[in-house]
C-alpha cells in the first residue's frame, strides 16, 4: 500500500500526496514525481496505475493532487499555483528521509507534465529528467498556442511519451521542437490518444499499451 504524505505549501494550505515504494531488493535509487491532468486527481486510475507499475519496477513513485483536486474544485488553479504547489512536492520529496537520498526525476500526464517543464525550467534544482505522458503541446483545435516556449530553458534530460492520435499535440508536431532540444527523446504510442488508449484495430490489448509505456520509462530514466 502506497504511503501518504502531507505536503504543505503555506501555512495555511496543504495537499496529498503518496508514495508508492519499490521493494528494497529492487530500488534503483530515483524518485519518480507525476503530477496528475487537469480533469482528475491523482486517485484516478491512470496514475494509480503507473505509479504502481513503475514501484514494481524499482522507482520510487510519488502522486499529489494539485490544490484545486484537494479541495474539490474542478476548475485548475493559476499557473503561479499549480507551479507553487508542485515545488512543494519536490521539496518535501527531497527532505524525506528515504527519497532524500535518491536522485529525483519530475513530470506528468498532461497538465501535471506541464507545470513540471515550468517549474525546471524556471530553477527547482538539481533534475535526473523529466517524463511526459502525453505533453500537451497545444489545446485541441489551437495549433497556433504552442506550449513549448520554455522548453530549451531545461537542462536536464526529457522523455515525451506521446500516442500518435493525441489532440493535444501529434509526435508529427512534437519531433520537431524536440530535436532542437538536448537530451531528448520521443516515444511514441501507435494509434494512442492523450491517455494513450488504443483502438481494437491496432491488435495490441490495452495492458500491453501501458506496460511498453513503462518499461520504457524504467529504461530510459535507468540510463540517463
Amino acid at each position: 500500500m502506497p504511503e501518504q504524505l502531507r505536503v504543505d505549501i503555506d501555512e495555511n494550505q496543504h495537499v496529498t500526496a503518496l508514495i508508492y515504494s519499490a521493494k528494497p531488493k529492487d530500488r534503483v535509487g530515483i524518485t519518480l514525481i507525476l503530477g496528475h491532468g487537469a480533469g482528475a486527481g491523482h486517485m484516478s486510475g491512470f496514475m494509480v496505475n503507473f505509479a504502481t507499475e513503475l514501484a514494481a519496477r524499482g522507482l520510487d513513485a510519488v502522486t499529489f493532487n494539485f490544490l484545486y483536486i484537494e479541495n474539490g474544485r474542478h476548475v485548475p488553479d493559476k499557473n503561479d499555483k499549480l507551479e507553487a504547489c508542485y515545488r512543494a512536492v519536490i521539496e518535501t520529496a527531497r527532505r524525506h528521509k528515504r527519497l532524500g537520498r535518491n536522485k529525483l526525476a519530475i513530470g506528468g500526464k498532461s497538465m501535471g507534465g506541464r507545470i513540471a517543464s515550468q517549474v525546471a525550467a524556471s530553477g527547482v534544482g538539481e533534475l535526473a529528467g523529466l517524463v511526459f505522458l502525453g505533453y500537451p503541446l497545444h489545446p485541441p483545435g489551437n495549433p497556433e498556442k504552442l506550449r513549448s516556449k520554455h522548453l530549451p530553458d531545461i537542462k536536464p534530460p526529457m522523455l515525451f511519451v506521446q500516442g500518435s492520435r493525441d489532440s493535444f499535440g501529434t509526435p508529427e508536431e512534437l519531433r520537431p521542437i524536440v530535436k532542437k532540444l538536448k537530451g531528448a527523446e520521443l516515444f511514441v504510442i501507435e494509434g494512442g490518444d492523450h491517455s494513450f488508449k488504443v483502438p481494437k484495430s491496432v491488435g495490441v490489448p490495452q495492458a500491453e499499451v501501458y506496460k511498453r509505456v513503462v518499461d520504457k520509462i524504467v529504461e530510459w530514466v535507468k540510463e540517463t
